[in-house]
């Protein structure tokens, strides 16, 4: 067989804590980016859970190698949920509210050095939080509740305002899920995490953000009834 070029896939990459790390389970708004774009984009998972926004910023030259990335159209940057837990908790994973804003910019910054550009990246906020269900969680592990609504919206706004300082978009959770008063612990499993229909909440908004970008990709390889049964390889190996 003579030599082929091998396919180059375009990848959407999925980059936060838990709450991304998880969006792979039955139903989640990861899997459901995978199925909108099965044939035409890799979906990959690099959710890392328990992380912040200060050793995500660390990890990037391991995840985005410095060098160009055309390839990849789009990345997600979902982080703030740990960032934001209580200072006066002595909470290991939190980040001061400034610094949490300088880590976004400068994670879209790296980006854009490595070829991934401004308006390839959208930035999401932290989902609120329902502190007498997730007290319930942390004293199941024996720790006081280590969380505030209020501040996870400080975090939020941050948020917002960085993705406008960098130019990419923002899916603002923390005010869309509390948009009207409505009920946003239908929202949430634990009081922080998502539940199903948080995550179908997250896959609909997003697609909303990625849609007009992703959705026109063309599908990868001839659809089946295209193929040349008589030469196979005339439709399979030609770019």
């Amino acid at each position: 067989m003579s030599k082929t070029k091998t396919i180059v896939w375009p990848k959407l990459v999925l980059f936060g804590d838990s709450i991304t790390q998880v969006s792979f389970q039955p139903n989640g708004w990861g899997s459901e980016m995978a199925n909108k774009l099965a044939r035409k984009c890799d979906v990959v998972n690099r959710g890392l859970s328990g992380y912040n926004s200060r050793w995500g910023k660390i990890l990037l030259p391991r995840l985005f190698p410095n060098k160009p990335s055309e390839n990849i159209v789009g990345v997600t940057v979902f982080f703030g949920a740990n960032d934001c837990a209580l200072e006066e908790m002595k909470a290991k994973q939190h980040v001061p509210l400034d610094e949490y804003s300088d880590n976004l910019k400068e994670i879209a910054q790296y980006l854009a050095a490595v070829g991934v550009s401004s308006d390839r990246v959208v930035f999401i906020t932290p989902p609120p939080l329902h502190e007498a269900t997730w007290e319930k969680e942390c004293q199941l592990k024996g720790f006081p509740l280590n969380r505030h609504n209020a501040v996870a919206g400080r975090y939020a706004q941050a948020c917002v305002e960085a993705a406008g300082q960098c130019g990419v978009r923002v899916l603002d959770l923390w005010t869309l899920m509390q948009k009207d008063g409505q009920d946003y612990t239908v929202y949430l499993s634990d009081g922080l995490h998502l539940s199903e229909k948080g995550n179908q909440f997250v896959s609909e908004h997003l697609w909303g953000l990625l849609e007009a970008r992703l959705d026109s990709l063309p599908f990868i390889l001839p659809y089946w009834g295209d193929v040349d049964t008589q030469d196979p390889e005339s439709s399979l190996l030609s770019d």
